[in-house]
């Protein structure tokens, strides 16, 4: 394992132009469930396919725990998503597989409750993210797998400066099936001279 020292539990929250990134915390709770339950038709097609206990406490116990062991063995990173304009929670993302060495990259993945979806609130997410994995984490390029029919992924990744390198066959059992997926990427080089930084909190 590679734990670096930018990996801690009181890491501060990022922002974007529409978005505050933050670590999940115990309390939060109630207003995941809540989202995820409301938001459940809108998700469940391009999730792994939800188990019966899915939204208890219990599996949000375990969720937890996950996160903050990932966190602090340094290979991947969660955040929930805020909208800025209410504080509310928008949805998840995440920055998995990383890798240092000759690899220095990492993988996104992530999630948006139907209420702030077409909002911009995705790609500002990932936006922040990725500069937090160039600047902060030091990567060279971070990946994104898409369903070839989820337009919405599509344009997120599109808009955020991905390009897609191919088509990875049957390559993750999202709602019960083996689906193939378009594969995104994105390289440190690819932002913009002048590029907007996120912001810590």
């Amino acid at each position: 394992m590679f734990a670096l020292p930018f990996f801690r539990r009181d890491l501060p929250a990022l922002k974007g132009e529409k978005v505050t990134l933050r670590l999940p915390l115990a309390n939060d709770y109630q207003e995941w469930a809540a989202l995820r339950g409301k938001s459940r038709g809108f998700l469940e097609r391009w999730e792994p396919r939800w188990t019966p206990d899915e939204l208890e406490r219990t599996a949000w116990r375990h969720r937890i725990g996950r996160y903050r062991e990932d966190h602090a063995q340094g290979i991947a990173i969660a955040f929930f998503i805020l909208d800025r304009n209410t504080g509310r929670l928008a949805g998840g993302i995440t920055l998995g597989n990383i890798r240092h060495g000759v690899a220095q990259s990492g993988h996104i993945g992530y999630w948006i409750g139907e209420p702030f979806s077409g909002r911009g609130l995705m790609t500002d997410a990932v936006n922040v993210l990725a500069r937090f994995a160039f600047d902060t984490l030091r990567l060279h390029r971070i990946e994104a797998a898409c369903i070839p029919d989820n337009a919405r992924s599509i344009r997120v990744l599109e808009k955020a400066g991905f390009q897609r390198e191919g088509l990875l066959r049957s390559y993750l059992k999202i709602n019960g099936t083996w689906q193939d997926h378009y594969l995104y990427a994105r390289l440190a080089e690819d932002f913009p001279q002048g590029a907007p930084k996120h912001q810590k909190a």
